[in-house]
């Protein structure tokens, strides 16, 4: 529904892409092909410093149904089963790794126009349960998650957060680590080609601080230039071209000053779709 809060993972979602999506430091390539039935087939391929990483999903999407399958170069196979209209405004999804046979997971999300609950459950003897809820609207939302490991009986996270957004602005307010750190975050529209945001972090156990602040740039409608600095001394920049419909290619960099003797970190990711 339009007007309902978005899912607790998604309070303070717009600072966290501004200063961290597309900062990739390793190699990786995507090929995205469409079927005549509508299938998707995606092959991926990650070099992580001398490490190769592969795999080949499958997505279907039926009219309530939607399908995922995936193949790594372990020979693990992913599958995410997705039923919307489950019942009214609830889906439900479940997933399970072969042959990890306690990787399955049912999780269940229902959206109201004023709240937005999202439920997760393991499926094995002693699962993890995990609940998230928000409520209010798109503009202001009030929410929190907890999380709990039936085999210990114990609490394995417990957070709350307030988020506010508008056209030019969006701010967040997160407790987070079991109480432990207070996250804050802001982004502000400048133009519409102009983004700026900033990310403050206290740690109350060591009465730490810390901040990152970032930028977005778009050269041209096809074009993005994106920079962040942290108080740790690590500045990263990233350019993105779109140099077809829906094909990307990202170049990412990033120099930390406190390491002087290594090499600032480059990464490069090409993104397919014929």
């Amino acid at each position: 529904m339009g007007s309902s809060p978005a899912p607790f993972p998604d309070i303070g979602k717009k600072a966290k892409d501004l200063l961290n999506k597309d900062y990739i430091f390793d190699q990786k390539f995507t090929l995205t092909m469409l079927s005549a039935t509508g299938t998707e087939f995606v092959a991926t391929g990650l070099q992580k410093d001398d490490l190769f990483f592969g795999d080949i999903s499958t997505l279907y999407k039926g009219q309530n149904t939607i399908v995922d399958l995936k193949i790594d170069s372990h020979s693990s196979v992913s599958t995410k089963v997705t039923v919307k209209n489950l019942m009214p405004s609830a889906k439900a999804v479940i997933s399970f790794k072969i042959p990890d046979h306690k990787s399955g997971k049912l999780d269940v999300q229902y959206v109201h126009p004023h709240a937005t609950l999202n439920s997760s459950i393991g499926l094995n003897p002693t699962p993890l349960l995990d609940l998230s809820a928000t409520i209010g609207s798109q503009t202001v939302s009030l929410g929190g998650e907890v999380g709990f490991d039936t085999a210990s009986s114990s609490l394995t996270k417990y957070n709350a957060g307030i988020g506010f957004n508008k056209p030019d602005f969006s701010a967040a307010l997160m407790l987070e680590d079991k109480g432990e750190s207070l996250r804050a975050t802001y982004v502000h529209t400048v133009n519409p080609t102009t983004s700026v945001g900033a990310e403050l972090i206290r740690r109350f156990t060591n009465h730490a601080n810390s901040f990152t602040i970032g930028s977005s740039y778009s050269v041209d409608p096809f074009t993005t230039v994106k920079t962040r600095l942290s108080n740790n001394g690590k500045a990263g920049m990233v350019i993105q071209r779109e140099w077809r419909p829906k094909s990307l290619i990202t170049l990412s960099a990033e120099y930390d000053s406190k390491a002087v003797t290594s090499s600032p970190r480059v990464g490069l990711a090409i993104a397919l779709k014929p």
